[in-house]
């Protein structure tokens, strides 16, 4: 091979392989320091780019491995459920994840562009950027959250920021250490370097163990309900009657003040059920004293279904419309409607729920119930609060199957909790069912691709952490600021 042609690959292969590697630092592998090595093996890769063009491919290399390797379930999502054929389905992942990659392409052209001395850009402009890029990548055509950096540090020191800062402020924090380490590791300012993750890291620490939220009444008994039907047969029409008899059972069964079940636990429209199933199902709960959360699709008028849960029991019935849609899931973009005639996913046309929902009142608790991957949107979660007691996400992740995918979801939920100082409850179809604490712990959770039920206690929680108050705003605003100061002054000498 070409000596030069191999030079210049060099570094792309190497952030390439930063960028796979760092899927180690996110669940389930959880080494929540990888990210931070990566990430200043990243910054190294940036100062050796000779042009912003060159910078912005090392970029690209870095978010094409992160991707890859992180979200590779796409595919299955696409083949094996969507019936997608392979070759389709492995282009589709591909361009998916090299759309991803384009974010950190653009911090790493934006980086080289801004001519400032190398401590204030990877102590102050890349970790800045980086953050916007990620908060861009939050809401744009819907928003693809996952990845975020901050999500890796949910079990870390540096978590305990997230009351403050929540998620972006987390991945600040990791490119800040990053560049902390990487100055330690070339020499000249090691004792300030050193200090400075020293300080970081054990406020993080200490934040970790200060109490956001105050208790608000007494525990209460749950019961998270995990039906592991496969989803080659969840939609199955012959299979639906040994569904509804398979959480029947499960309900008899519990005896906790509030019973969850999953996603489209009954998958058939309320409208086409017998009125005695539900009626059924609510004496049961009502019988012990104690209300039901169930998932099912709803449909008012033609043209208007919803993906909605159902309050029944002892508490007055009560519904929450899912609000965020996931894209070619639930409903198609305009412009892709062909999409339908390669994928075999049912109920593809969902309406979004009113953004003005209330807390569900069940069991003596206001619950902020979200459905799937709402919960991967901090501030979708948060205007529920400081009214929401417990936080609770239904869930059918077998889309997935044996993938990161179910992991990488129970870990976003940790930092919901954490965010929130609330408890966390999720109930799924195949996994992760679990009991998270307010301060972002797995208290219990059920082994995946098994059927059964999680009961535990919950106590719900008053109070408002500084993220309830005022959100991603703080955040993206430092952000913005520290990239105009620096813009402004980039081509101002360093001595200025």
């Amino acid at each position: 091979m070409n000596p030069v042609l191999l030079r210049n690959a060099r570094a792309p292969l190497t952030a390439f392989l930063l960028g796979a590697a760092t899927v180690l630092g996110f669940a389930p592998f959880g080494l929540a320091p990888l990210p931070i090595f990566s990430a200043a093996g990243l910054l190294y890769l940036w100062q050796g780019a000779a042009t912003p063009r060159r910078a912005a491919g090392i970029g690209f290399a870095y978010g094409l491995g992160l991707f890859l390797a992180g979200v590779s379930w796409i595919y299955v999502s696409l083949h094996d459920f969507g019936a997608m054929p392979a070759p389709l389905a492995a282009i589709a992942t591909l361009l998916f994840c090299a759309f991803l990659a384009l974010f950190p392409a653009l911090v790493g052209y934006l980086q080289a562009q801004l001519d400032r001395p190398v401590p204030l850009k990877q102590l102050l402009l890349i970790p800045a950027l980086w953050t916007l890029s990620e908060w861009v990548r939050d809401w744009i055509f819907t928003g693809f959250p996952w990845l975020t950096l901050g999500y890796s540090q949910a079990a870390s020191p540096l978590g305990g920021y997230a009351a403050l800062t929540g998620v972006f402020g987390l991945s600040w924090l990791v490119w800040l250490c990053a560049g902390l380490l990487l100055a330690l590791a070339r020499g000249g300012g090691r004792a300030a370097a050193l200090t400075g993750l020293a300080l970081l890291i054990g406020a993080g620490y200490g934040l970790k163990q200060v109490e956001w939220t105050q208790p608000q009444g007494a525990p209460v008994t749950v019961s998270l309900l995990q039906g592991n039907i496969p989803q080659e047969l969840k939609w199955d029409e012959a299979r639906f009657a040994a569904t509804v008899r398979l959480y029947q059972r499960l309900t008899r069964e519990s005896t906790a003040r509030l019973t969850i079940l999953p996603e489209t636990a009954i998958p058939r429209f309320l409208d086409q059920l017998d009125p005695e199933l539900l009626r059924g199902l609510a004496q049961t709960a009502r019988s012990r004293g104690a209300d039901l959360i169930i998932g099912l699709p709803l449909r008012e008028a033609i043209g208007r279904y919803y993906n909605s849960v159902l309050g029944l029991g002892t508490s007055p019935v009560q519904r929450y419309d899912k609000i965020h849609l996931v894209p070619f899931g639930e409903f198609i973009p305009p412009g892709f409607g062909w999409v339908l005639s390669v994928l075999k996913i049912p109920l593809t046309d969902f309406s979004r729920g009113s953004a003005g929902q209330a807390p569900l009142m069940l069991a003596g608790q206001k619950i902020a119930v979200n459905i799937c991957y709402e919960d991967a949107f901090g501030e979708e979660i948060i205007r529920f609060l400081p009214e929401a007691t417990l936080l609770v996400n239904v869930s059918n992740v077998a889309w997935f199957g044996d993938s990161l995918a179910p992991h990488q979801h129970l870990q976003i939920a940790q930092l919901r909790a954490l965010e929130t100082g609330r408890f966390m409850l999720r109930a799924t179809n195949t996994g992760m069912t679990a009991i998270i604490d307010h301060h972002g712990n797995v208290a219990a959770v059920l082994p995946a691709f098994t059927q059964g039920a999680l009961n535990g206690t919950a106590q719900g929680r008053s109070g408002a952490t500084p993220y309830v108050r005022w959100g991603n705003a703080p955040v993206i605003a430092l952000a913005l600021l520290v990239c105009g100061l620096l813009a402004l002054r980039s081509k101002k000498p360093a001595a200025a």
